[in-house]
């Protein structure tokens, strides 16, 4: 048996997806251009950038995977894993490039998952996740090991902040952008309804037609005849024919 649908469903659902051009199929084909641009663009330059230059690859890398994240999270987490892909070709793999993978590459992640479990307020504590191990590893990464020395490296430091926090700067002015947008969009539409409910209120009411008084009933009265003589009368009338016989 099928209840009836709750009032408060499409109110729950709007709440969940207060945008709906989140679910058009335009905007769903625009999202996947992005998102596969942004990804092929980063697969093309770890492939064909020179592997010397390991902090362009290195800024590069974070800051497409952040930029992809914004199309959709598989885009940011196929961009992340991305990072590896210098390791199935020896020719593009280096000494730094070796440390750079998993160092940054779970810094990355954990970036994508705390980006991922709220809006724009989470964007600080996004860049506080990616941040701090790398300067941890930095300033205490050569007490563990002596020759891991590229953490601690100015340049490396700088190139991976100043990627990260350039795309989560991005992400958090989409998101301000969008965030006013849907406002704009309901402050009309309640305008819109709010102009529609006070010209209906305003237009008079035509009185409804009075209906037709009901046709005069004519009551037709028929005479009965008197019985001819010789037959047979109601009870009474004997006596008058005796009379006339």
């Amino acid at each position: 048996m099928t209840g009836a649908a709750s009032p408060t469903r499409p109110r729950r659902r709007a709440r969940l997806d207060p945008d709906p051009a989140r679910v058009s199929p335009v905007w769903t084909v625009l999202r996947l251009l992005g998102g596969c641009g942004a990804v092929a663009a980063l697969a093309y330059l770890l492939w064909t950038w020179p592997p010397t230059d390991w902090p362009m690859r290195l800024l590069f890398w974070v800051g497409l995977t952040i930029l992809a994240d914004e199309f959709g999270g598989w885009f940011g987490y196929l961009g992340a894993a991305l990072g590896g892909l210098p390791f199935f070709v020896p020719a593009l793999l280096t000494s730094q490039w070796a440390v750079i993978v998993p160092l940054v590459g779970g810094a990355l992640l954990a970036l994508l998952l705390v980006k991922h479990s709220g809006g724009a307020f989470v964007l600080p504590f996004a860049a506080a996740v990616f941040a701090l191990p790398l300067l941890a590893v930095g300033r205490y990464g050569t007490k563990l090991d002596p020759e891991l020395t590229l953490p601690a490296n100015a340049t490396f430091q700088r190139t991976a902040l100043t990627a990260m926090l350039a795309g989560l700067a991005f992400s958090f002015v989409r998101q301000l952008v969008g965030v006013a947008w849907r406002y704009g969009r309901r402050r009309r539409a309640r305008r819109a309804a709010l102009a529609t409910a006070e010209a209906a209120a305003s237009t008079p009411v035509a009185p409804a037609p009075a209906s037709p008084a009901p046709a005069a009933t004519v009551q037709v009265i028929t005479a009965t005849a008197a019985p001819e003589e010789g037959t047979v009368g109601l009870p009474g009338s004997h006596r008058e024919s005796g009379r006339h016989g």
